[in-house]
């Protein structure tokens, strides 16, 4: 099932990208903006928010409605949107193994050394290009315009909450970490990844088929569940995984000061001693590699990492219990019971 919603998914891919030179014209409006653009959104990924819109829409309705994966694959274009506005934050140069969009885009103006403006400042506006390519790219299923408008009201409350959810975790990084509480990252992990990676991209597609609210309060509360273990999980890798695993340098989160869970919970945890070093690394502001691997073996120390396995382990299973009330046929039931396990190793 999931390689076949994949599958179609990359197929409308595909099509999108020659739609890019030809339904929007942007090769002939920019060849340089359309070449970055096809750079970016055509790298390998693992689809996860368009095959759940996908597979959402599958579960209740009783045929795949005309252009459904062209919809889903808003889901990534959205994706991309957002990662593009996160790598300018976090000063990221590289996403999925290659040069980041505003990386490449300073690349680009090393040629024009008379610019005003930098790379940043073009990737921002290719990553706004984006996402209006996305809402339209969202419109294109043939299906009830009601259910639409619905499904497009949740579309937009995932962009809107994800930025609300990057919006606090800056603030939440400029604080020192003794005065953060593990509800605040426990908010930071539903608004900026629960949410439109996992509870939007379900209940979407659901809407979309017509679902009734009690299945979608049902799919909210299990997308929920799956967001927070798999954004632990992913904080788990940026500490022990390698740049071939998360195509990015590891400890990044902690070079970049960002409140994990790990992080919060080896603070409560170390002796007095060990607090202070863990907070002078913190509050520092350009960590050493060797602070980094310090503050590493710190949360290894504290029980962190045990901690954090066990959260998981337990958000998962609160989550598998959902998909026994879910009404949908019992291949969908099993797959969504099995789905973390396609990303989460613990």
């Amino acid at each position: 099932m999931l390689n076949k919603i994949k599958k179609s998914i990359n197929a409308e891919l595909a099509v999108f990208i020659q739609d890019l030179g030809s339904k929007y014209r942007l090769k002939a409006i920019c060849p340089p903006l359309h070449d970055h653009i096809v750079n970016y959104i055509n790298r390998p990924g693992k689809l996860i928010r368009p095959t759940l819109c996908a597979l959402g829409y599958l579960a209740y309705a009783k045929k795949p409605a005309k252009r459904l994966y062209r919809s889903a694959l808003s889901m990534e274009l959205l994706h991309n949107f957002l990662l593009i506005h996160d790598d300018i934050i976090d000063k990221a140069a590289l996403r999925r193994g290659k040069p980041s969009m505003h990386t490449m885009f300073a690349q680009y103006l090393e040629k024009m050394p008379e610019a005003k403006f930098s790379g940043s400042d073009l990737a921002i506006v290719a990553a706004d290009i984006i996402y209006a390519l996305s809402v339209d790219t969202f419109m294109a299923i043939r299906e009830n315009p009601i259910r639409k408008e619905n499904a497009l009201k949740k579309f937009t409350e995932a962009a809107y909450l994800t930025g609300c959810g990057e919006f606090v975790e800056m603030l939440a990084g400029a604080k020192s970490i003794d005065s953060v509480r593990k509800k605040d990252i426990d908010a930071i992990y539903d608004l900026k990844t629960a949410h439109y990676t996992f509870a939007s991209p379900l209940t979407i597609g659901a809407l979309l088929a017509g679902a009734k609210p009690a299945q979608i309060e049902l799919l909210t509360n299990y997308g929920m569940l799956v967001g927070r273990a798999f954004q632990i999980h992913d904080d788990l890798l940026d500490i022990f995984g390698t740049e071939q695993q998360i195509g990015k340098p590891p400890l990044t989160d902690v070079r970049e000061a960002k409140k994990t869970l790990l992080v919060w919970y080896a603070y409560k945890h170390l002796p007095e001693k060990k607090k202070k070093l863990m907070q002078r690394i913190y509050d520092s502001g350009k960590p050493a590699m060797s602070d980094l691997l310090t503050v590493r073996s710190l949360i290894t120390e504290s029980g962190s990492a045990d901690y954090a396995k066990r959260t998981i382990r337990s958000l998962v299973n609160s989550a598998a219990r959902i998909c026994g009330k879910l009404s949908v046929k019992p291949a969908y039931k099993e797959f969504l019971r099995r789905f973390p396990s396609t990303f989460i190793s613990i």
